[in-house]
């Protein structure tokens, strides 16, 4: 019997759309389409966002209202049950559990480690703590030191760390340049094929 396994996966861009870029679609502020693809520094990124929030006197209830109306990625709700009748699945995103939650609850719940936000009493965002430095490396990092094996995916560049010290590590929904500069994960682009290849290193 070998280590027991876990997959870890991303969650925006992977199961569910960009909260961002959704949210600055709904809202009508462009500026707040800027990712970690745009601004690698996460820090500098959320403070911006949160400032341009401030201008708009846009507090949590409002956003949250917002996530409420996005869904789930096609697909993603019967991959993640199917999956978890299989594995523990954990998944590991740099967003926060207050954005993150009316998503949970579309997806049935799936266990999240991600970062919170510090709100005032009138609902304005104030700040933001992360859990950990480099949060998806370490959580895995600190699972396998309890010995899991671990199956991590995701889409984007702060995935390629967990990605690339997971026993068995893929690329989901990724962009063209980051399948061309590490053509050692395989890359998949629709729920049943990626399935199928978690299903043959489980």
């Amino acid at each position: 019997m070998g280590n027991q396994k876990i997959v870890c996966l991303d969650m925006e861009g992977v199961l569910v759309p960009e909260i961002w870029i959704n949210f600055a679609r709904v809202s009508g502020i462009p500026e707040l389409k800027k990712t970690t693809r745009d601004e690698p520094d996460y820090n500098k990124l959320m403070n911006y966002r949160l400032n341009i929030l401030k201008e708009h006197g846009l507090g949590l209830k409002e956003i949250q209202d917002v996530i409420e109306q996005i869904d789930p990625l096609d697909g993603a709700k019967e991959f993640l049950d199917e999956l978890r009748s299989l594995t523990q699945v954990i998944i590991i995103s740099d967003t926060f559990t207050q954005f993150a939650s009316p998503l949970m609850k579309k997806l049935g719940y799936p266990t999240l480690f991600c970062n919170s936000l510090e709100v005032a009493d009138n609902g304005e965002i104030t700040g933001f703590k992360m859990r950990v430095e480099k949060s998806k490396y370490s959580t895995v990092k600190a699972l396998q030191s309890i010995g899991f094996d671990i199956i991590a995916a995701g889409d984007s560049y702060n995935d390629l760390g967990m990605i690339e010290i997971a026993q068995n590590g893929f690329l989901f929904k990724s962009t063209e340049q980051i399948k061309k500069d590490y053509p050692q994960f395989p890359a998949f682009e629709e729920f049943d094929e990626f399935l199928a290849a978690i299903k043959n290193v489980l």
